[in-house]
Parts: C-alpha cells; structure tokens; sequence
C-alpha cells in the first residue's frame, strides 16, 4: 500500500466517526482560536497605546518622582514623592528657552455627584497650558485661563463618559457638581478622546492641591520648542532640579522612553496570554490521543486483518499518525480562521491585527500536537499480533 493509499483509508476512517472526529478536534479548535484572538487582542492594544500617544506629538517630555522610569514598582516612587510646585519654576527659570508648555499634574481618583447620580472619575488637575500638551478639544462652554489657576477657581470640564453619566443629554454648563464635599462649576466639556481621557474631570491643579490637601504634584508634562533638541532639554531639565533634587528623586522620560517601555511590558503580556492559551492545544493533544487509543482497541480485528493479508507494521502505524494528524491540522485551520474572525469583529472596537508569525505558530503547533500526541497510538496498533488481533472480540 503506498502513502495515497494509507491517506485515503485514514480518510475514509475519520469520516465514518464525523461527530466523533468533530469533538476530537474541538479541543485543538478552541487552543488555535484563542491564541490567535489573544495575540491579536493585544497587538490592538499595542496599537491603541502607539496611536494616542503619536496624537500628543513626538515632542513632549514628562517628569515622574523616583528613580523609577516604568520599570521599577510606580507605589514606591509615589509614597516618596518629592516633587512640589517649586521644581516646576525651577524648569521655569532655567530651561524656558527648550520648553514650549509645560504644566504640573496632580492626579486622584474621585466621585463625582450631579443630583442623584454618581461617576467614580478620574480628576487630572492642571494648569491652562496643559489643554495644548493634552491637546484637548472644548465641545462645550470653555477652558480655564491662567487667571482661574492663580485664583484657585472651583472650575470644572468634564470627558464625555463623565457628561454621560452625570448628565446624559442635559447641558452641564454653569451647572455645580459635587466632589467629596466641594461644589465645583462645570465650565464646559471635553470632545471625546478616547480611554483615559473620557472618564476625567479636569480642573486647575491649584484648585485641587488645595480643596483636597494635596503636597505634592503627580508628575510635570512639557512640550519641547524643537524636537531635534529633545535630549539637550533633557539635560538642561536635569540641571534645573538637581539644584533642589537628589538624582534619585526624580525621573525625566521622553515619550518615546515611555511608549518603549510600555510596549515592552504589552509585549510580553501578549505573549504570556498566547502561552496560556497554549494550554488548551496541548489538552487538545491529550483528547486526540485519548481517542486513537479507543480507535486502535475499537479496530484491532481490522488491524489483524490488514495484517493477514499483507500489511507491514509502518503502513498500519502511519495510517494511525495520519489520522491523528489530519485531526489537529483540521482543527487548527478551523481555529485559524474563527481567531481571525474574532479579531475582525473585534476591529470594531480596536485596532486589532493577527501577525504572521502568529498563525505560522498556531498552525505548527497543532501540527506537532497531532504527530506527538498520535505516536503512541500508531505504535500501539503497528505492535498488534495479527493472530492474537483476528481472535479479538
């Protein structure tokens, strides 16, 4: 019997058990498609983060207490954080000649109450030149002006999930809202930007240091003159704060330092998911194995006949590794393309995509799954003694 021969009597067998071979493969499916949807989820992700940040600009840098960057613990950076309104007239005054906008933030997580209804919001506290920084677009009403932050004014704009829950259709200017104890006016509202910045409430960074006994800023944000001059502000940066600063007590980050970084930790998370989703290929194998074992004892008066009349060992046991094979190959382009119909429907929402490597790597691994798992059930049936087969009831 040749190879075509052996394929097609492989065939013929999985087709007489279909519902049967559907299940085998539904393990090998769900491992394929989850892989190809994680890692498609999170490359969406990694897109997310890029397109936000290339829409500030590629000229802004940032200034975070600790010695830190993004890859040290954020919690002990800020439980030591030195950073106060004075360093950022040290920047001010000593490297205004780099520096287009700068701002100071002070970021807390608050409830917001309008009547009877509540929004758990993000307060991003700021002074006026951080709307150019941010580039934050009014929908609504107006800014706040420098004359709002020196006064420390109870002024408020809202993002739109914040408008959406506290006042749904209604126009929110000059209307108060509640802040832990505090009325604020709301002054206008943010057109919709995107997650992290839909669910603020911005407000002077004056106004908040003072209504919420806040010491120290969260971090300062800066947009350089000339991006080609980045790394020399970065330096003359430095010199301005370590007039009052110890080295360790502040970080100063490029935007593309953070997004590095950031895309370095999506990245690995990414591929720790598709790992995870790995799994369920490997207890896909176990059910492909599981049932060519039940086959082989199912089949052992075939495999004596086959024998008898003339069939090698290898040709039995190959026709085994075929058809175990042919399950997880089958499984994994099914699973191929319902992971890539995930993320077509998941486009919707993110800016998803399935990389090559991806789908070489989903695909390979059902194969190997299905020749691993497969092996020693075609061993098995290849060992049979024909005579012992033949009186096998």
């Amino acid at each position: 019997m040749n190879l075509y021969e052996t394929f097609e009597s492989a065939n013929r067998a999985l087709r007489a058990n279909k519902v049967r071979s559907a299940l085998t493969m539904l393990g090998v499916i769900i491992g394929v498609a989850a892989v190809i949807l994680l890692i498609s989820i999170g490359r969406g992700i990694q897109n997310f983060i890029t397109d936000r940040f290339e829409a500030l600009g590629s000229n802004l840098l940032f200034v975070t207490p600790g010695n830190r960057g993004f890859g040290r613990d954020p919690a002990e950076a800020f439980a030591n954080n030195q950073l106060e309104e004075k360093h950022v007239k040290l920047i001010e005054r000593y490297a205004s000649e780099y520096i287009a906008e700068l701002t100071p933030f002070v970021n807390l997580g608050k409830n917001a109450k309008y009547k009877t209804n509540t929004f758990q919001a993000s307060i991003q506290a700021m002074n006026a030149d951080g709307f150019e920084i941010l580039n934050f677009t009014i929908d609504k009403g107006r800014s706040f002006d420098k004359n709002d932050v020196r006064t420390e004014s109870k002024l408020v704009i809202l993002g739109s999930e914040v408008l959406d829950a506290l006042f749904g259709s209604t126009n929110p200017v000059d209307k108060d809202i509640k802040i832990d104890d505090t009325t604020f006016k709301v002054i206008g509202t943010f057109e919709k930007k995107g997650q992290g910045f839909d669910n603020a409430i911005v407000m002077p960074y004056t106004t908040a240091m003072s209504v919420f006994n806040v010491k120290n800023i969260s971090n300062i944000s800066m947009k350089v003159k000339n991006p080609k001059q980045i790394d020399i502000a970065m330096v003359q940066i430095q010199k301005s704060l370590l007039r009052d600063l110890k080295p360790d007590e502040f970080t100063i980050l490029s935007q593309e330092d953070v997004l590095s970084s950031i895309q370095s930790i999506l990245g690995m998370l990414t591929t720790g998911l598709g790992a995870i989703a790995g799994i369920s290929l490997l207890v896909g194998g176990i059910g492909i194995m599981n049932i060519m074992l039940v086959s082989v004892t199912e089949r052992t008066r075939e495999i004596g006949l086959r024998k008898a009349v003339g069939a090698t060992p290898s040709e039995i046991g190959v026709q085994f590794l075929i058809e175990s094979t042919l399950l997880s190959v089958g499984g994994g382009i099914i699973g191929i393309v319902i992971g890539w119909g995930g993320s077509l429907i998941a486009r919707n929402y993110i800016r998803t995509e399935v990389p090559w490597w991806a789908v070489a790597l989903a695909f390979s691994f059902s194969a190997v799954v299905g020749i691993i798992f497969g092996t020693y059930p075609a061993a098995q049936a290849s060992r049979k003694d024909p005579i012992e087969a033949l009186r096998y009831e």
